[in-house]
This record gives structure tokens, sequence and C-alpha cells, in this order.
């Protein structure tokens, strides 16, 4: 899972130290040690595609240590999790068969979940805008000795030809990055084969409008689900450092529908009994009232005749 991975941005970040976060209503800026990324100011504006795509391989590129360090032992080396409330692959068989299939993910950060794709008998292409999480992902490789095809790609431009893969997937990679997710709708379409699927995990639109904290502060509505401006962390030039999107649960709906494909199902994850891992806003607290991972599942219909 290549989560954005917790201050003001809202799918799951290399964490602040707990003393440092301010208990006050989003925007507020993560904060970090000494030599590592800091943010100059933040809040909310429009971005292109290309502010986006500079500002978040920039910050992946310099984070990308600290969330594996994090986060690692959670993910595993070759497991494939859906979401901070441990929804995994190998319990939801949310992609279907994947034995001889051609899988595509898509932000793979580290790629655990292509390498558990690869142990499942899955043909794996998977991809990421930052070459700090790629480097990760061939150490592990090597470390667990499950190989798998790496590219550094964007997302909205998929390097791949039209009705070359079977199944394509992300966990919390690419989707609430880019400046614009319906291009990613589109291209994943375009390379997906009649009858494949696209599921994807992202940060649930609701929780846009609440602060960014998993416990009691994090409960009460600061800012309008309507509010489609990015928000976006910039240095003490004003260049963007960091974007993270929102789409309300209708505009994700119509980007898929638009791009031809076929919506299965959408799964708002549980916050499980004794699960008690804090992940950014993540947690037991918040997470057992209202959900904050939505997984999409879809497919691009088969041809008829």
């Amino acid at each position: 899972m290549n989560g954005s991975e917790s201050g003001g941005p809202v799918a799951p970040r290399p964490a602040p130290p707990a003393t440092s976060r301010p208990a006050v209503p989003r925007p507020a800026a993560p904060q970090y040690p000494a030599g590592r990324y800091h943010p100059a100011e933040f809040g909310y504006s429009e971005v292109d595609h290309d502010t986006a795509r500079r500002a978040n391989r920039g910050y992946w590129d310099a984070t990308a240590d600290d969330y594996q360090a994090e986060h690692g032992e959670f993910l595993g080396d070759a497991d494939f999790l859906w979401c901070p409330e441990g929804l995994r692959e190998a319990d939801t068989h949310l992609l279907g068969e994947i034995r001889g299939r051609t899988v595509l993910e898509i932000g793979c950060g580290g790629a655990q979940c292509a390498r558990w794709l690869v142990t499942h008998g899955a043909e794996v292409v998977a991809l990421d805008l930052s070459a700090g999480q790629l480097r990760h992902a061939r150490s592990l490789s090597a470390a667990t000795g499950v190989e798998v095809s790496l590219v550094q790609a964007d997302a909205a431009r998929l390097p791949l030809t039209d009705a070359s893969v079977d199944v394509a997937c992300s966990a919390f990679g690419a989707i609430p990055f880019v400046a614009d997710s319906a291009v990613v709708m589109r291209e994943v379409a375009r390379v997906l084969r009649p009858g494949g699927r696209w599921v994807f995990s992202t940060t649930h639109p609701m929780i846009w409008s609440f602060p960014d904290s998993p416990g009691t502060d994090g409960l009460t509505v600061v800012r309008s689900y309507f509010d489609r401006r990015a928000y976006v962390e910039r240095d003490r030039f004003g260049r963007a450092t960091y974007t993270e999107t929102h789409r309300t649960v209708g505009d994700r709906v119509r980007e898929l529908v638009a791009a031809g494909l076929r919506v299965l199902d959408l799964i708002e994850p549980e916050w499980p009994a004794g699960h008690d891992r804090v992940w950014g806003q993540w947690g037991p607290v918040r997470g057992r009232l209202f959900p904050s991972t939505s997984i999409f599942v879809t497919e691009k219909p088969a041809r008829s005749g």
C-alpha cells in the first residue's frame, strides 16, 4: 500500500511525533524531525497536473525511507493490504482470479502488494512515480527473492498498450494525489482487457470534512464536503511540495462511468475489533463511528457477441 501516508493531508503518510500535533482543525501542517521534510505553508487551492506530479514525486522521494521504516512491518514484505483498517486481499478476493493473469499495480510504493500477487501466480507490472519508493521495492524484492517488473511512470500516462492487462489495482497509490483522477480512470480503462477488473482503495470522501485527527477532536465537521480544492503544502519559495485532492462519492462514480467502467461494489471497511493501530488519522476511536477508507470495485464490460 503506497498510502500518502497526517497533519494537513488526508491519506496515510509518515506520521509526525505525537507531541507535535496540536489539536486543531485542518489544515494543520505536519511537523517533522530536523533534517526531514518541512512544509513552510499549507492550505487549499487549485492545482494542475504538472504541479501535482512534481510536488508528489519530490515528496515521496524525500520521505520514502521514513514511510517504509514506519509502516513496513504492518504492510509486510509480500502482503496485499488494502487499507489501515487491515483489510487484506487474501481475505476479500476483490481482484477475482489472479493466477495466470497479467496484473498492473498503480502507485506500488515498496511493491509489497505486487510481490503477494506474484506469489499467487500472477504476472505483475508495478509502477510508481517515486524513484525513492521504487528503490525500496527493489531492495525488498532482493531480500525476499520475489522479483517484480518495476516501472517508474505517471499514473495519468500509463506506458502500456491498449487492452494489455487483465486486472489493475491500487492500494492508496496515485488516486489521492493526481490533480485529475478522471484521467487515471480513462487510462486504466484503456489498458484493461474487456472483462478486466480495476480495484482501488483511497481515502473516504467524507473525511475531507473533518479534522485530521484519529481521536475525539476529529469528530466535528470543519470543512465543506463539496470543497474540491486540493490540499497543498509549499516551501518557503511558494513551490508546491505535496498535494492531495478530494472527490465526492458522486464525482468518483461519474469518473468511472465516464471511463466506460461498471461499478460492482463500494466497500467502506469497518474498524475491526482488537485493532488498535493508529495510522495518521486512521484509528479505533473515529474508525468505529464512520469510515475513513473507500474501496471501489469496478470492471471493464466484456464485449457482447
